[in-house]
């Protein structure tokens, strides 16, 4: 396959020092970040590692870090983020969905970023998630995250709570859910998924005694779904959504909101699981964290999510052909 590209993040907090981890596995990868700041990294974290640049000639050796090198503006202290920097951050990542659209990659991982460096720059930025669908002309994408125990997707995104309810629309729901269903479909192999449903209030919404949402919008979109084949369950109580009986029967989780859905996944699989965007043109896949600025650069930063979410994105990879 052709190598997968990952994008280091942001480069004052963990992401270098996972990616390093990285050059004694025999991955199919490439990473993206500036070489000198790798070095110094690896130099800090006592690494001994080989450092060749994209493209290669040849085989590459065992304990070998293959770097897509994208000048970073300012020099990089750990732990201490800069503005200056912001606008190198997102030039990884648009320089690897360009390469995955004209094929010299098979997908896109990414370590984290710091969103309120990159919204300080004066660029508007809520994720990865949207902004690559911006990216790549996407109207609907979703995020799902994936754990050994469960998967979760979300309706809504990164929005502030107060939020939520207006954003949520029937048209809105079918849409993720149609699309949730065809990705698993397409990248999981899931002939007919179940896919289980969060209600938006509390006990979803008793019968509008606790809020209407479920009776004017959500029942509604999910009546239509029913209809056209998909197999779906709910609206249901979040509050028992999670319970053993339904974590074995049901293939996905949909939630109405981020923090809904995604603290009872990261319970259950923190560090193991990865966050995935269904609805792309391309292959992409990430770690279940944040940037972690205060174990930049201590060598106790631990690199298992990063490792999984190039797993995850091999796996899909090899899914589709």
């Amino acid at each position: 396959m052709k190598p997968l590209f990952v994008s280091s993040g942001e480069p004052a907090g963990i992401g270098p020092d996972i990616c390093l981890a990285l050059a004694d596995l025999k991955l199919p990868i490439v990473v993206a970040a500036d070489l000198t700041m790798l070095q110094e990294r690896a130099a800090l974290l006592k690494k001994k590692i080989s450092f060749q640049s994209y493209p290669v000639n040849g085989k590459t050796e065992e304990g070998t870090l293959t770097v897509f090198h994208i000048p970073c503006p300012a020099p990089v202290k750990p732990g201490h983020p800069t503005t200056t920097n912001a606008p190198y951050v997102l030039d990884m990542l648009t320089q690897g969905v360009e390469g995955c659209l004209n094929g010299k990659f098979s997908g896109l991982v990414t370590a984290p970023v710091h969103k309120a460096i990159i919204n300080d720059a004066g660029i508007p930025f809520s994720g990865h998630t949207e902004f690559l669908a911006k990216l790549c002309n996407i109207d609907t994408v979703v995020m799902l995250l994936a754990c050994e125990a469960m998967r979760v997707a979300l309706v809504t995104t990164h929005l502030p709570l107060n939020q939520v309810s207006k954003a949520l629309n029937s048209e809105v729901i079918m849409n993720v859910i149609q699309q949730l269903h065809h990705s698993l479909q397409k990248d999981f192999a899931i002939g007919q998924p179940k896919i289980y449903v969060a209600g938006l209030n509390p006990h979803a919404g008793e019968g509008g005694h606790l809020g209407h949402e479920e009776i004017d919008v959500i029942i509604p979109a999910l009546e239509k779904l029913r209809a056209s084949g998909l197999n779906i369950k709910g609206p249901l109580p979040a509050d028992t959504l999670f319970s053993i009986p339904n974590c074995q029967d049901a293939d996905v989780f949909v939630t109405m909101y981020h923090d809904q859905g995604l603290p009872v996944l990261k319970y259950a699989g923190f560090g193991q699981a990865v966050n995935i965007t269904l609805g792309l043109p391309i292959i992409r896949t990430s770690v279940d964290h944040g940037t972690a600025l205060e174990l930049a650069g201590s060598g106790k930063a631990n690199h298992s999510s990063l490792l999984m979410a190039i797993q995850q994105a091999i796996q899909i990879s090899k899914v589709r052909g």
